[in-house]
């Protein structure tokens, strides 16, 4: 299987909180999917309870709720923001020490 066929959009970068929330619209087929990628390439333990946990619940009897998997993600990154700018962000002009540089004259003591 690969990350094409997955029945979430960029699976592999969604944070664990907005897995959990995007599983719920999936049916069991879609979770089984997921369990068996996730067992396959990252097999990470958070990530297969969350799936387990969901499958169990959907063979008990649960259904899936309204809502797109597909819909836009907002913990996606979409770039820097414009007020984060390097300009903005680094601090003022430093003057190093006198000791052991002689391009620095020694600074006046006040």
């Amino acid at each position: 299987m690969t990350h094409e066929d997955l029945p979430l959009p960029d699976y592999d970068n969604l944070p664990t909180g907005s897995l959990e929330a995007r599983i719920r619209t999936l049916d069991a087929e879609g979770v089984a999917r997921l369990l068996d990628y996730e067992r396959a390439h990252a097999n990470r333990v958070a990530v297969l309870q969350i799936l387990e946990h969901r499958a169990d619940a959907l063979e008990g009897g649960a259904e899936p709720s309204s809502g797109s998997p597909l819909a836009a993600a907002p913990e996606a990154n979409t770039g820097r923001p414009e007020s984060v700018q390097p300009a903005r962000t680094e601090g003022p002009p430093i003057n190093p020490p006198s000791q052991g540089d002689p391009t620095n004259p020694a600074q006046p003591r006040g």
